[in-house]
């Protein structure tokens, strides 16, 4: 039973290790990390498409400069925050990067306000495409922003539960990620003034 008990337990621990999760838990964070990506690319096109929306707003409506500058300095926030993938181990900067992402779309806001405003910007086709332009973007934030989270619950719940948590344990140590969460006021409806 030499021979044929050293095939059987190789056959064992291969059948072990194959169950163990070890590649699937990696798979899994790297589906993190991409979705992650995905939300900074979203981010990255509406920080792109701010500068041109502010110039066709501005031509319209000089007077309302407290807004722009508003928006320009909530995009420079934004751009100044360094995203890497250290960010999703770290709430803190995770939570930073939430706080600059709102402080922009904040601003955003109060700029459809102001051109809600004036009917003769509504009317012009440039400030039309660019408002479809960012509206497209904020609904492709707000798609990316809840695949994240969905990749970060189907990742968390990998390294949690058996087999995988006794493989995470023992050999990975993956860390859970954390999930993209809403601004503080996000629970209260914006007041669109007139």
């Amino acid at each position: 039973m030499g021979r044929f008990g050293s095939v059987l337990v190789m056959c064992a621990v291969f059948m072990l290790l194959a169950g163990c999760g070890y590649n699937s838990m990696q798979a899994n964070e790297e589906a993190v990390i991409a979705a992650w990506g995905n939300v900074e690319s979203s981010c990255q096109r509406r920080a792109d498409l701010i500068p041109n929306l502010v110039e066709v707003v501005k031509g319209y409506a000089k007077h309302e400069a407290d807004t722009f500058t508003a928006v320009t300095e909530a995009r420079a926030k934004v751009g100044s925050t360094q995203v890497t993938k250290d960010l999703l181990a770290n709430p803190a900067a995770l939570k930073k990067f939430q706080q600059a992402q709102g402080e922009l779309s904040g601003a955003l806001s109060r700029l459809m306000v102001v051109a809600e405003k004036y009917p003769d910007l509504k009317a012009n086709q440039n400030f039309m495409d660019l408002q479809k332009q960012l509206e497209g973007t904020e609904n492709r934030i707000n798609v990316a922003r809840e695949r994240y989270n969905d990749a970060v619950q189907f990742f968390n719940t990998s390294i949690r539960t058996f087999p995988n948590s006794v493989t995470n344990s023992l050999m990975l140590h993956l860390e859970r990620k954390e999930a993209f969460k809403a601004d503080e006021g996000a629970k209260i409806a914006p007041k669109v003034k007139f």
